[in-house]
């Protein structure tokens, strides 16, 4: 009985550094604990393997999500298109309207960015005519080739050079609000076709609209005196 014990633990030991070989000459009791602590290594990989195969099954038994069936969840859509702009179309798997809402963004942003850049040249522009320093002289780059500002102009390029600065401001702040129109509509387009995902569209979904004859209440006996003509609208759902 005691070769066999010692060979086994003398196999194992062979398999696995953990386990230490049990010295020639050693006691019952040596041989003894050499078993419980191959008992213990042989417990631990079993479980070991066990955990990994249950996973392995866990994952491949783990049902496919299926896309015909898959609905968006509204507040979710509405919440992705607050914090990140077109993020409510992906989640909603529209991405045909992303190119709409970002070149809306694009756009609005050069607009915005150029109006600005008018809008500073004018008004330092309008800055250097109002002053009378010579050489602060920036509205020059407006002026056409061989036209000079002399006192006699000089107040009809001042309005010029206002105006121009204030046109410029009104169509840089238009272009803010457009911005954030296109983002106030992106998050409701979002929203709203979440929402009607569940909508039904089915054949049973119908409107007929026809003429139809009706009758208006009177006891006349004369068919044309006691009816009217109407339109009948039925709704199938």
């Amino acid at each position: 009985m005691m070769l066999i014990i010692t060979s086994s633990t003398l196999a194992w030991s062979q398999n696995d550094p953990a386990i230490v070989d049990v010295p020639p000459g050693d006691s019952l009791t040596a041989i003894v604990d050499s078993a419980v602590v191959v008992s213990k290594a042989m417990s631990k990989k079993a479980l070991k393997t066990i955990m990994i195969d249950s996973a392995r099954i866990a994952k491949s038994t783990k049902p496919k999500r299926d896309w015909t069936t898959w609905r968006p969840d509204p507040k979710r859509s509405l919440w992705l298109a607050l914090v990140i702009p077109g993020a409510g179309q992906i989640y909603n798997r529209k991405y045909w309207k992303l190119p709409i809402f970002y070149g809306g963004f694009i756009g609005c942003i050069y607009a915005m960015s150029w109006n600005n850049m008018m809008y500073k040249s004018y008004s330092q522009a309008y800055v250097d005519i109002m002053d009378s320093d010579p050489g602060t002289q920036s509205y020059n780059k407006f002026m056409h080739l061989g036209q000079q500002i002399t006192e006699s102009n000089k107040a009809r390029w001042t309005g010029i050079f206002k105006s121009r600065k204030d046109k410029y401001r009104r169509w840089r702040d238009m272009s803010l609000f457009v911005m954030i129109g296109v983002y106030a509509l992106s998050v409701i387009d979002a929203y709203v076709d979440a929402e009607l995902s569940e909508f039904d569209i089915s054949n049973d979904l119908s409107m007929k609209v026809k003429p139809t004859i009706m009758n208006n209440g009177t006891t006349s006996f004369n068919p044309i005196e006691s009816s009217s003509i109407g339109v009948q609208c039925k709704l199938n759902f």
